[in-house]
């Protein structure tokens, strides 16, 4: 069992950035692929980021946004840069043992989400 505690979200104004952590209990930590998935009011979850051992991106964040994963401590980031209104939503960090999958219902284990809310 892996538990996925987020941290890191809040308020910004567009164009600012935020650092997101998602901290895995276990002691299998690099076995899994990480991934970070966004979920807006009204609107389905989707895909940001991944990383196994290279991170893979959604084209809406890429070159904006960047992952990251430290295995000595269990836990993997989102740095979020020019950030923009559109990236406002609930971000989940999710675990996997598949390769980078960019489908939520193959993640078997999920974070509670940390808000992330960009202002214009």
């Amino acid at each position: 069992q892996v538990q996925l505690v987020e941290s890191g979200g809040g308020l910004v104004q567009a164009g600012g950035s935020l650092k997101l952590s998602c901290l895995a209990s276990g002691r299998t930590f690099s076995t899994y692929t990480m991934g970070w998935f966004r979920q807006a009011p009204g609107k389905e979850r989707e895909f940001v980021a991944a990383i196994r051992w290279s991170g893979y991106y959604a084209d809406s964040v890429k070159g904006r946004f960047t992952i990251s994963r430290d295995n000595a401590k269990n836990t993997a980031y989102l740095q979020m840069n020019s950030l923009k209104p559109e990236d406002t939503a609930v971000y989940y960090c999710a675990a996997t043992k598949l390769v980078l999958p960019t489908t939520p219902g193959v993640y078997d284990y999920w974070g509670q989400g940390t808000q992330v809310t960009v202002s214009s």
